[in-house]
């Protein structure tokens, strides 16, 4: 009878200690036991160490240790028993038949004593080419079904299994044949036998005790699991195993164990150790057997992780650089999704944050082996919104499953470090549409992030348009917005990366770039006031680089001059919109860019574009402009620009400068009138009509008309430090015009 040991009772201790103390008093007597054993050897009393043996292997009769104890006290027995193995081989070579002995053991009083000793006398049996190795393992294979109480049964198969691991024929099949001493079926027999057994034992410690117990016995099983999980990596190491005998004999026979076993602990942790153990090769030629058998499994087993490792393994092979990659006849991919759209489809349990992982592992198997089939891709993003469509009702996600499908976006971003690339993927912006609005404005900003430090040009109108659409976010406002405003500096930051992206909308063609920037401004007009402030200005700088490259191009190009005509119409209502929206400054600064760049280009309507655009910027000075440091700044920015001037005929370019210099003087504060009005003195001497080619006007009258009334100004002023500043800086202005030879300069 399989019965144990009752040790001495132990009262008023705490768990762990007590499990100390029943630890102690066996390893005590495995202590004793053993020195009289190998006494007994040393005197070649075999005999009597057989008895001290079985008296010390008693001790493993126990039931009341945990698993980890239990394997302390099993690891000092083995090692006492490798005495006895040790001497029953120098036996063995001194003439000793071990057939005898093997007989003798079996009388041995208590079964679990009886069965360490028959397996070690066993071992030296095989060893001794006495009788046929086939016949010795299925012998002590079957005889270990005499313990039946799970930890003990596990811990003693797990010593068959120790003691013979290189003792098994390794010998390949050959037809019509079966060597006397067996070849590698016997020894498929003996270990998938004994790995049935082991997870019948292992399985059947979750049902012991009491139901309040079940944690408990759950984290015993899986301190124990590497025990059972052992025979799997025996089968892996017979070198004789081809693909044939493990699709038709191996994996067949560890999953049909795996299946009607029932238990999630177990089928999870084994599937996991025949990914692991078990060559590429092998998982290749069996791949749809193997993802059918997931789809079998109990209910609550987490087959995303199986499915998730055997991807990740056949990934990292296809990727290893001393192999071919995937076969061309395996249609990996083709496998796998099939698959898994099946297991998603029978198993309405999984969890959608699981399901979505199961699509993210797709899309890496995808990524990594079939990197230039980009519908691959694209079938993975299809089927994912396909399964939000049937079984994720809610219309937003949040959550696991947000976080998942976060993800799943990423991941093409980040292997193709292309957007265009990502663009051609007709189902990923749709995705976008599942998240709540700050996953989704996330996302977007992710994808803009990657353009940015990627440096990627988006050279047509639809890349620019399809882009705009999918980081909507970023650039209008959305229905599910919340109330409350983004925080300020995130806002910034979100909108100083749409003001970036406009320098990547970069076409091959100025034409094409016309198309771009309009596409765009379609987009980013419609963002509200707190955006287009950071936008529509990118937008009217691309524009001034475009009439730029028309002008470069003119000799190419018959109408180029009308296109900037065209251009610069364009500019101006983008302008004029930031100017409704009270950007009064920024405004007033684009638009004094205009003119400046219409300086430049020598086109038909040169002169009237300068002109429109240097009145309509002296026109937001005078109406909105009201603050008085602001009034200086943009005066000093009018009259520097009026100077650099070149395109007004005559007939325009004076009632400017004379309104610029009536304005210089109008300014409310003395100190900044006089400032203003010397600076305009440069509009009578340094500027240029288009009539005087490049000669400069130089009306040395009309600048000391200036100067002397800056100083009148000056002397109006009741701060005594401020007008003697203002005096110091009137002289300076005099003794530069007296330098550049202004005769009344004196």
């Amino acid at each position: 009878a399989d019965e144990e040991v009752m040790p001495s009772a132990t009262q008023n201790l705490s768990p762990q200690e007590e499990q100390e103390k029943l630890l102690e008093e066996a390893l005590q007597i495995v202590k004793v036991q053993s020195f009289q054993m190998k006494r007994c050897l040393d005197k070649t009393k075999l005999m009597d160490a057989l008895k001290h043996a079985s008296t010390m292997l008693g001790e493993l009769r126990t039931s009341m240790l945990s698993p980890k104890t239990y394997y302390e006290l099993y690891m000092s027995v083995c090692d006492e028993l490798r005495h006895l193995e040790l001497f029953l081989v120098e036996e063995f070579n001194k003439g000793r038949r071990i057939a005898d002995l093997y007989e003798l053991v079996q009388y041995a009083g208590n079964i679990v004593p009886r069965l360490y000793l028959l397996i070690t006398v066993g071992a030296v049996y095989i060893r001794a080419n006495e009788a046929p190795r086939k016949d010795i393992l299925k012998d002590l294979v079957e005889m270990c079904r005499g313990v039946q109480h799970p930890q003990r049964g596990l811990f003693l198969r797990s010593y068959l299994l120790q003691c013979t691991r290189n003792m098994l024929p390794d010998i390949a099949v050959t037809a019509g044949q079966r060597p006397e001493d067996g070849d590698v079926r016997d020894s498929l027999d003996f270990i998938l036998l004994n790995f049935s057994e082991m997870n019948k034992l292992w399985v059947r410690m979750q049902h012991q005790g009491h139901s309040r117990e079940r944690d408990k016995r759950e984290r015993e099983r899986q301190e124990l699991r590497i025990l059972v999980g052992t025979n799997l990596v025996r089968l892996s190491q017979l070198d004789s195993i081809d693909v044939s005998l493990y699709s038709k004999v191996v994996l067949k026979s560890v999953l049909e164990q795996v299946i009607s076993c029932r238990d999630a602990i177990a089928q999870e942790y084994l599937m996991e150790c025949v990914i692991q153990v078990f060559p590429d090769e092998f998982h290749l030629a069996t791949l749809t057997f193997f993802l059918k058998t997931v789809g079998e499994m109990h209910q609550s087993v987490n087959v995303k992780n199986i499915i998730i490792a055997l991807i990740d393994r056949l990934a990292s092979f296809a990727n290893r650089d001393e192999t071919s990659g995937i076969p061309e006849d395996v249609p990996l991919f083709d496998i796998f999704s099939d698959q898994v759209a099946s297991i998603i489809q029978v198993r309405d349990d999984l969890p959608s944050e699981d399901v979505i992982a199961l699509q993210v592992s797709l899309i890496n198997l995808a990524l990594k082996c079939y990197r230039d089939r980009i519908d691959y891709v694209d079938k993975v993003l299809k089927s994912t919104i396909d399964i939000f469509s049937s079984r994720l009702k809610q219309e937003k996600v949040d959550g696991a499953v947000s976080r998942e499908l976060l993800r799943l976006l990423k991941i093409p971003v980040d292997s193709y470090k292309d957007i265009i690339t990502v663009l051609e993927l007709k189902h990923f912006a749709p995705l976008f549409d599942y998240f709540a609005y700050d996953a989704r404005k996330d996302v977007s900003a992710y994808v803009v992030n990657s353009l940015i430090e990627h440096s990627t040009q988006l050279k047509t109108q639809a890349q620019v348009d399809c882009l705009l659409q999918m980081v909507a976010p970023l650039v209008v406002d959305q229905p599910d917005q919340p109330a409350e405003p983004d925080d300020p500096e995130d806002f910034v930051e979100e909108q100083g990366l749409m003001g970036r992206i406009v320098n990547l909308f970069q076409a091959d063609a100025a034409d094409d770039q016309y198309l771009i920037l309009t596409t765009a401004r379609k987009h980013f007009g419609n963002g509200g006031e707190s955006r287009i402030r950071f936008t529509l200005p990118a937008l009217v700088f691309a524009a001034y680089r475009l009439s730029l490259w028309y002008y470069k191009i003119r000799n190419e190009d018959e109408k180029w001059s009308k296109k900037c005509g065209k251009i610069f119409q364009f500019s101006h209502q983008t302008i004029q919109a930031l100017a409704k929206a009270d950007m009064s400054e920024l405004a007033l600064r684009l638009f004094v860019q205009g003119s400046l760049t219409a300086n430049q280009i020598n086109f038909e309507q040169s002169e009237t574009v300068a002109y429109e655009f240097f009145s309509q910027a002296f026109s937001l000075y005078e109406e909105e402009i009201s603050e008085s440091r602001a009034q200086l700044s943009a005066i000093t920015l009018l009259v520097g620009t009026f100077e650099r001037m070149r395109c007004f005929s005559e007939e325009n370019h004076d009632p400017l400068r004379t309104q610029l210099v009536l304005a210089s003087s109008k300014l409310m504060k003395k100190p900044d009138q006089c400032r203003a009005v010397t600076v305009s003195s440069h509009l009578f001497w340094s500027s240029h009509t288009r009539d005087s080619s490049e000669e400069e006007s130089r009306d040395g009258k009309r600048v000391m008309e200036c100067l002397k009334k800056s100083l009148r100004i000056a002397g109006q002023c009741m701060d005594v430090s401020a007008e003697v500043q203002l005096y110091v800086e009137v002289l300076n202005r005099y003794l530069f015009y007296y330098e550049k030879g202004a005769e009344e300069a004196t």
